[in-house]
């Protein structure tokens, strides 16, 4: 089977809210399959529809051949999911959590011991599987969750936000940890806002607003296909008034960043030679230059500003 999740013309409502509007997509077997959107635009209840907390209005999604509507049991067999928010019980220790959803998962006691130690040696948390979880940090606690999540050891993992909170060193560890579950044949299912974290990770790119995709793709290609998006950063050896050099150029935007100034046009070449003339003229020495291709994050801004048809 080629594809893991096949979802067509998925709907839901609430109210006059259109949440989630006709969507199609599918997700290939052992990809990091990226769902980017802004607040609001249906990446949630997408993602609850897929995982069988709620039901969608119409439209279908198959999770490995099963329909989560129809056989919400079977398909739930082959995920795990890691929620934005630790929902890991607190007053329990690392080792009860960790037994009580392998127990919810039918899994023999043996096999949940040995899958158990597996999981908390690799995460770094065997020292403390005895320790009650309410004083784990918010790291140890994502940690533990995505060793609940993968307990059942599923083909499929949503990961919703899953380093939101984290200081730099758990969440460079959790993203080097789902890259080794999908070289091992995990399908990674992530939502995120941090753009660079979704740049480094994902095979491709589902980017969804006002309830509808906007573009699917990998993130290279989203890129290249944002040709109005390059842009020149420069600084010069004295400070620069942004608006003469907005006047000077046909930039469709101009803006400090620091000592640089960006400027985001289609014409690098002509503009280029409009800012060496305007360095000359002025008596002004070019620091440095740079010519830059479109940021997964310009893309994604590019794409959520166009109007849709959908709810707000």
């Amino acid at each position: 089977m080629r594809n893991i999740i096949e979802v067509a013309g998925l709907t839901k409502r609430f109210g006059e809210i259109t949440a989630v509007d006709h969507i199609d997509f599918e997700v290939r077997k052992g990809e990091i399959f990226g769902f980017l959107g802004p607040n609001g635009a249906g990446k949630t209840t997408t993602i609850r529809i897929l995982t069988g907390i709620i039901k969608p209005d119409s439209g279908e999604a198959i999770i490995l051949g099963y329909d989560i509507l129809r056989n919400p049991l079977k398909a739930k067999q082959f995920i795990g999911v890691v929620p934005e928010t630790a929902n890991a019980y607190i007053d329990l220790t690392a080792w009860q959590n960790l037994m009580l959803t392998a127990e919810l998962y039918g899994i023999p006691k043996r096999e949940r011991h040995a899958r158990a130690e597996r999981l908390l040696k690799d995460l770094g948390l065997y020292q403390r599987r005895n320790s009650l979880v309410r004083g784990f940090s918010k790291g140890m606690k994502q940690k533990l969750i995505l060793c609940m999540a993968l307990i059942s050891n599923p083909q499929i993992l949503f990961l919703d936000e899953p380093t939101t909170g984290l200081d730099v060193e758990s969440a460079r560890f959790l993203r080097s940890y789902v890259r080794q579950l999908s070289k091992q044949g995990t399908t990674v299912f992530l939502s995120t806002h941090n753009m660079e974290e979704a740049n480094k990770l994902c095979d491709r790119i589902a980017i969804i607003n006002h309830g509808k995709i906007a573009a699917i793709d990998t993130p290279e290609n989203l890129k290249m296909k944002s040709k109005g998006l390059k842009s020149i950063e420069i600084s010069f050896n004295k400070p620069v008034d942004v608006e003469a050099i907005r006047k000077v150029t046909d930039a469709s935007r101009v803006e400090k960043l620091g000592d640089k100034i960006k400027l985001h046009t289609n014409k690098i070449d002509e503009t280029i030679c409009v800012l060496v003339n305007y360095a000359r003229e002025n008596n002004l020495k070019i620091v440095s230059l740079n010519t830059l291709t479109p940021s997964l994050e310009d893309v994604f801004i590019e794409l959520i500003k166009k109007k849709h048809v959908g709810a707000d």
